[in-house]
């Protein structure tokens, strides 16, 4: 009797522990988006006002289009960027050689990096008077020099997509490297004694193998595009304006310098809709398999 609830017992402490951290947080954002909320008036929250926090946001909030638009163009080419670099030295690497192990080691700096860390290191980088990148462009390509990256709202919203890609390529690389691993080698060689070119063997064998490895990647990195917010804060905090801001940045945004809670909340379940799709197609890709 005492061995059939010992599970449930062991399980309790997380339970616990997954509830005061995830299950209540999200019931109280939740219950906080049908209120006004609003830090800087008493009684808080202050009345319910059922879904006009979502309706102002969809019908009467241009900034919130604004930071959908962003944080679209922001993941897809993150996304599509991260994943090309990621395959690419990933092919690179996979053969082996001498220095392999040493490269794969190195690959993994930038990823321990915090996004923060990354966000103020290319700010600092590309400062058009004293950054790394000025000092660059100067020496081989003076038309480029002097140039105010930050404060041009293409050129700003470059930068983010820049800083995120570099600092996602080696955690990428490394998960696709192990995905190449895992590719038969017989099935290659077979490709190459028919007489199929390098191209013809990554296009018809490697790739349709590595699939599922690629199909994990994109969607994961989606998800963390999707709420990108300390490394565009640090970055350019949105700006110039709104060019970079992400809805991440525009739920703290709301909630944190205008104290509309309510509001930020019910943007913050907006932005959850997304990610309980690409979520659900993980579990469902990850359970099938």
């Amino acid at each position: 009797m005492k061995d059939r609830h010992l599970k449930y017992l062991l399980v309790f402490p997380a339970l616990i522990v997954v509830f005061a951290t995830a299950i209540w947080p999200l019931y109280e954002s939740l219950r906080l988006s049908f209120y006004v909320g609003r830090l800087s008036r008493p009684n808080f929250p202050q009345g319910f006002i059922g879904v006009e926090n979502y309706s102002w946001a969809f019908l009467e909030e241009p900034n919130f289009w604004n930071s959908v638009w962003v944080t679209a163009n922001y993941t897809f080419w993150t996304v599509l960027l991260t994943t090309i670099c990621a395959l690419g030295l990933a092919l690179l690497l996979a053969p082996g050689g001498r220095f392999r192990v040493t490269v794969q080691s190195l690959l993994i700096i930038p990823f321990a990096m915090s996004p923060a860390l990354i966000g103020v290191s290319f700010r600092f980088m590309f400062n058009p008077e004293f950054g790394l990148f000025d000092a660059f462009f100067g020496l081989l390509i003076p038309p480029l020099a002097d140039i105010s990256w930050l404060s041009d709202p293409l050129l700003a919203f470059c930068v983010a997509v820049m800083a995120d890609v570099w600092g996602w390529i080696p955690f990428l690389t490394l998960v696709l490297i192990g995905g190449l691993a895992a590719i038969p080698r017989d099935t290659i060689e077979a490709a190459q004694v028919d007489g199929a070119s390098g191209w013809r063997v990554l296009w018809d064998v490697t790739l349709p193998q590595l699939t599922p490895v690629l199909t994990v990647v994109i969607i994961l990195k989606s998800i963390f595009s999707l709420k990108t917010f300390d490394q565009v804060y640090m970055l350019t905090n949105g700006g110039p304006g709104n060019a970079t801001q992400t809805l991440s940045h525009y739920v703290y945004f709301s909630g944190l310098k205008y104290s509309q809670i309510g509001y930020s909340a019910a943007v913050a379940w907006l932005m959850v809709i997304p990610m309980i799709f690409l979520t659900f197609a993980y579990a469902k890709f990850i359970f099938k398999k």
